[in-house]
This record gives C-alpha cells, sequence and structure tokens, in this order.
C-alpha cells in the first residue's frame, strides 16, 4: 500500500466521483481507476459503491477513509520533522492540551522558547484525557497537557505548578448565584451539564457523596465555550473547572469543600522525538521545576 495510492482514494472519497478526482490529482481517469482497483484487490475489500453519478463509501471504504487519514497525517508530520536546517533548529512539535488554567503556563513556555528558536512552529489540539492520549498512541501528538493520575508506565511527565479548582457555572440570576461557594446539596435536584464520561465515575461525583445520585444531568460536552452557551440559555448550571475567562451573565462559584486536580505535561517513554521536539521537552521541564521552585 503506497501513499500516494492513499492519496487518490481520499481525493475520491472527498469527491465522490472518479473523474473530478482525476482532475485534481493531474492523472487519467484510466489510472485513476486502476489503483483504486489495485487497491480494493491488495485489502481484499470492495471500497466504493458505484453509480452513473456518483460513487459512495462502503463501510469498509470508510474505515479506510479514517486509516488514510491518520495514515498520511503521520508521515507528514515525520516528514517535517526531518525538515530543519543544520544551523537554526526547525520543526513542528505537535501538542494536545485540555482546556485548564496550566494551560498559560504551557503557552508562555512555549512563548519562551520561541524566543530562543523562532523557527520553530507548533500545532495545538485541544481535547479532552482521552482523545489526547488516543492520538499520542497513534504518533499524531508529541506531547499531551492532561490531568492526572498520568499513567507512569507509559508516559514521561513534567507536573505543572498549578492547582485546577472545581466549581459550577450559573446564572447571575440564579438563586444560588449569591453564594460565595456551592456545597454538596446545593447541586440536588438543579439541572446540570457535565463533561463527557461516566459521572459517577468522576471525582465530582466522588466529592458529592451520597448526593450523587440525587444530582439530574440533563447535558454533556467536551468543550467549555458550548457548555457555557447552554447555561446562558438557562438549559442549566455547568460542572467545571475555573478558567481564565468570563461568560456574559454567568459567575463561577467553587465547590466547599474545595475539590482540585493536578495537571502535567505528558509524552511516551522510550519514543524518538525530533531535534524541536527533544529541544522543547529539555526546555519545558527546567521551565516547569523553575517555577516550582520559586513558588516553595
Amino acid at each position: 500500500m503506497e501513499l500516494r495510492v492513499l492519496h487518490y482514494f481520499l481525493a475520491i472519497a472527498r469527491e465522490e466521483n472518479f473523474t473530478r478526482a482525476a482532475e485534481q490529482l493531474h492523472v487519467t481517469q484510466p489510472t485513476l481507476s486502476r489503483q483504486i482497483a489495485d487497491l480494493e484487490q491488495e485489502l481484499g475489500v470492495k471500497l466504493f459503491l458505484r453509480s452513473n453519478h456518483h460513487i459512495v463509501l462502503t463501510q469498509d471504504g470508510m474505515m479506510l477513509k479514517r486509516r488514510a487519514q491518520e495514515i498520511l497525517s503521520l508521515a507528514d508530520k515525520t516528514k517535517r520533522d526531518f525538515l530543519r536546517g543544520d544551523e537554526a533548529l526547525e520543526g513542528v512539535i505537535s501538542i494536545g492540551s485540555g482546556e485548564f488554567l496550566s494551560t498559560r503556563i504551557l503557552t508562555d513556555c512555549i512563548a519562551r522558547f520561541r524566543e530562543k528558536h523562532p523557527l520553530v512552529q507548533f500545532e495545538i489540539y485541544s481535547g479532552n484525557a482521552g482523545n489526547i492520549r488516543e492520538r499520542m498512541e497513534r504518533g499524531l501528538l508529541d506531547v499531551g497537557l492532561m490531568s492526572e493520575p498520568i499513567d507512569i508506565r507509559k508516559y514521561d511527565f513534567a507536573a505543572m505548578p498549578v492547582k485546577e479548582q472545581w466549581g459550577a457555572l450559573v446564572r447571575e440570576d440564579s438563586p444560588l448565584a449569591g453564594k460565595e461557594f456551592l456545597r454538596p446539596q446545593d447541586l440536588v435536584g438543579l439541572p446540570l451539564i457535565s463533561t463527557l464520561g461516566d459521572f459517577l465515575e468522576s471525582s465530582v461525583a466522588k466529592w458529592l457523596g451520597d448526593y450523587a445520585r440525587q444530582v439530574r444531568i440533563i447535558a454533556k460536552g467536551n468543550l467549555l465555550y458550548n457548555e457555557a452557551m447552554l447555561a446562558q440559555s438557562n438549559i442549566g448550571a455547568v460542572i467545571c473547572i475555573r478558567l481564565n475567562c468570563r461568560y456574559d451573565g454567568l459567575r463561577f462559584l467553587p465547590f466547599s469543600p474545595a475539590l482540585t486536580n493536578d495537571t502535567a505535561l505528558a509524552w511516551k517513554k522510550e519514543q524518538r522525538f525530533s531535534a524541536a521536539t527533544t529541544a522543547f521537552l529539555d526546555f519545558a521541564k527546567k521551565y516547569l521545576k523553575d517555577m516550582s521552585n520559586d513558588k516553595l
């Protein structure tokens, strides 16, 4: 299976037409058809269902589309990692990050690093711990900023020197808005918006204790902006961590007793990184260590 043929396959899947795909790829339609026929024979599956006007992907075709996108993305990333000059450090560093207060520390670290290495570029992928870990395993991300605990069997990491504080975003016209903090019993009976995942297994559920099964989760999300829009529309209060941002008409109330968690910058053990990524990890470890020492 050649990367060139995967490019051809994705072009056809995108255009849903061999003729248009051939024009974009600057190849003849018979050549394109032959390449796809050879690919189908190699894989032993049918990739497209053909009609007079357009084509659609089969189930096997949809699976190959996802894999091909990942393979070509990884190939492109690998190529870029090696395209660096002899004198100045160059390359592209891919970082996954959740939405945290510690994200600002990460971006400050990136800014300081680029003062020394201005030719290095960064790609930032936003997600939760689960899909960041998945993309790291596939080689699509070099580093991930995630909530602890970190699996130390698979990852090396540097702890971020800040605690993430849990609470809820409530509307300013809510009866709760006058409180300084929220206790577990305050959430009973309220419509709530939480992060994706099993709520009863979350740290918030453990904080709620006996009240955990008495709360009403009416929506879930993985980006706070979208969840805040739901709260502004008076759908419910958002269970979240405090961030350095404000939303009109909403107020953040911390939990009491306080609920916090740690985050860390993590990367796969025993993985060979590009020169740029290796230099960044060395810089970040020292940067975060110095910040932690300054707080002592």
